[in-house]
């Protein structure tokens, strides 16, 4: 058992902090209260003076498939071989030795949703897996978590010049469309067995939500058209433009992971980036989480992602919120993930001052009620 002592508590069930004690037992959050007499069994944190938040999640990420020290073998982020990809599975693909491993623990990320690129239209399958872990299969929080949709310049851009579909925004819509209307057409008629069919059960089923690579206002539309029209569930992933069409956003009813908001406007559909947009999504009514889209920036920084969309408006419990229980949700998790509550996994980070501050440091962070990382190796 492992006990956390005298820390200040930030819960994310409330907006209330306060000093109490903590227990973990066999990787999960056992009890919250006031005080907690330590025994013989039990390992003892002492958090005197330091925060203690849910570990964060990082909403949209392809840590381990693009590696940071990658070579011509590093980089697994797309199968561009076909426009329609939906079985290949990033866990697949997912390398826990990866550097940025290393990195998340280090800055408190506990969690990360991770999948393919965006060359395809329907580029295949995330995974929700915790940081920490050497086997891939050992750390698989949900899997498949989500399926790849992608809009825009990327799928055009990867195609067109080849000339092959899509060349063209409708090109990428017929394209998605057809394979979604076969997949209907196979659960409607009771068919089972096929595995080119058989990866799209979940989300037929609402078990998973559709994951749309969007960035326009016109695509984060069609993505929303598509969804609407078979009825399935979504994340609008990027939303660049989010903020320009907030209220409609709010009113669809699907929710948006804003980011990477430090990246440069490289191409023309983010030149409207901007920190200010998961504050005012979040104004308008929608659920936001944020995202590193590691390695376009790096997962370490969603903290300071975070922060700096405080700086342009967000509140500092909704910037919180981002990173930890509304990003739990959004990733359908937070029956696990994102708040510290009896029950839930022990995924913890402990930090010496605000982490939406950029000079806080972490002391310790915890994954499965296990050390995972602290600031002094040897203490």
């Amino acid at each position: 058992m492992l006990l956390i002592q005298n820390g200040l508590l930030f819960t994310m069930e409330t907006t209330e902090e306060s000093y109490s004690d903590l227990l973990i037992d066999k990787g999960k959050i056992v009890k919250i209260a006031k005080k907690i007499t330590p025994t013989e069994s039990m390992k003892v944190i002492d958090a005197t003076g330091l925060r203690v938040y849910p570990g964060f999640i990082d909403a949209h990420s392809h840590i381990g498939i693009a590696e940071e020290k990658k070579t011509s073998q590093g980089d697994e982020s797309n199968e561009g071989t076909n426009p329609i990809t939906p079985c290949v599975r990033a866990i697949d693909s997912i390398n826990p030795m990866d550097s940025a491993f290393h990195n998340a623990l280090a800055t408190g990320i506990t969690s990360v949703m991770v999948g393919p690129g965006s060359a395809n239209p329907i580029g295949g399958q995330f995974a929700l897996i915790k940081t920490y872990g050497r086997r891939i299969d050992d750390m698989i929080v949900t899997a498949p978590s989500a399926i790849k949709i992608a809009f825009g310049e990327n799928p055009m851009t990867n195609y067109g010049p080849n000339g092959n579909i899509p060349s063209t925004r409708m090109g990428i819509a017929s394209l998605i469309r057809e394979e979604l209307t076969l997949a209907k057409q196979y659960f409607d008629n009771g068919n089972s067995g096929t595995f080119g069919m058989e990866c799209y059960r979940d989300l037929f089923e609402g078990k998973i939500p559709l994951k749309a690579h969007v960035h326009r206002a016109d695509d984060i539309f069609t993505a929303i058209r598509i969804a609407d029209e078979f009825g399935l569930g979504l994340t609008l992933d990027h939303c660049t433009e989010g903020h320009l069409i907030a209220e409609e956003i709010a009113e669809s009813g699907y929710p948006a992971i804003v980011g990477p908001s430090l990246a440069s406007r490289s191409k023309d559909e983010v030149s409207f980036s901007d920190f200010k947009t998961p504050g005012e999504l979040q104004k308008a009514g929608v659920l936001v989480a944020l995202t590193t889209d590691h390695p376009v920036s790096r997962i370490q920084y969603l903290p300071l992602c975070a922060g700096l969309a405080v700086k342009e408006g967000m509140s500092e419990w909704g910037a919180l919120r981002a990173i930890t229980v509304d990003a739990a949700r959004i990733c359908r998790a937070d029956h696990r993930l994102g708040s510290l509550k009896e029950g839930k996994d022990a995924d913890i980070v402990i930090y010496k001052g605000n982490p939406l501050e950029i000079a806080s440091s972490v002391e310790y962070t915890i994954v499965n009620g296990v050390i995972a990382w602290k600031s002094k190796p040897g203490g």
